[in-house]
């Protein structure tokens, strides 16, 4: 983490468009209480996440909407719709510089949104027996993960910032993809190998958000670092668990 941050130092004094308020251009102390907040933030919307999925799937009610948005086509493009816009508006107020109320908010709202998506899902993993673990095995495999991509980030100094135009393209090709399977006479099927290309995309975020976290956010925005790599993680989280319960529906 020196050499990290003394390298860090060296590239900033050589740049001299780096802004005076990022993280990249505090000094070492500064820089590992930023790390240490977001990462505190990431693990308490973690458990959130985690508190919040297990209470909703104790509810009737919830588990028949998860149900409903399991097997209904205009429901999940409704679900998936507002999901887009309440992350959005999520986001935007977790990167707030004016309110660290507001920036608390959006975190919540994030957390809530993906407790959301994940709903059936999780329902159906964990209502049946051909299931069984599986929810514990993608939670496993996307904490090394997520770990390993983290040590990437870390050790080799480097900043990351550039993947943000790969991911926007992808995510704008992704979406494409996912309402054409929803419409009538397109016959798309997003099966196993989407799957496995989407774990690539979502390590690519992690690894995007993670190199932010020290080269592009400002000291006061350790929240919306949080909740930009939480939307890593659940993303690549959302796709390990399709595809392990894909290869334990063929078995």
């Amino acid at each position: 983490m020196q050499d990290y941050t003394n390298q860090n130092n060296s590239d900033n004094n050589q740049n001299p468009y780096a802004s005076p308020y990022s993280v990249a251009a505090q000094s070492v102390d500064a820089r590992a209480e930023f790390i240490r907040k977001t990462y505190a933030h990431l693990a308490g919307a973690i458990a959130a996440f985690a508190a919040l999925e297990w209470a909703l799937l104790q509810i009737p009610v919830m588990q028949t909407l998860a149900m409903k948005m399991a097997s209904t086509q205009i429901g999940w493009l409704v679900v998936l719709a507002l999901f887009m816009g309440t992350s959005f508006l999520a986001n935007k107020w977790a990167l707030s510089n004016t309110s660290k109320q507001k920036q608390y908010i959006g975190l919540s709202l994030g957390v809530v949104a993906w407790a959301i998506m994940f709903l059936p899902m999780l329902y159906i993993a964990s209502s049946f027996p051909t299931f069984e673990g599986v929810i514990m095995k993608a939670g496993v495999m996307t904490g090394a993960l997520v770990a390993g991509i983290s040590l990437v980030a870390f050790t080799t100094k480097k900043d990351f910032s550039f993947l943000g135009g790969f991911l926007k393209i992808g995510s704008f090709i992704i979406m494409g993809l996912i309402v054409l399977q929803f419409i009538p006479g397109i016959n798309i099927n997003l099966g196993t190998w989407f799957s496995v290309a989407m774990i690539v995309f979502a390590s690519v975020s992690v690894l995007h958000t993670t190199s932010n976290i020290i080269h592009q956010y400002n000291t006061n925005q350790y929240v919306g670092a949080a909740l930009g790599l939480f939307a890593s993680v659940a993303l690549l989280f959302w796709y390990i668990l399709r595809l392990l319960m894909s290869f334990a529906s063929n078995d």
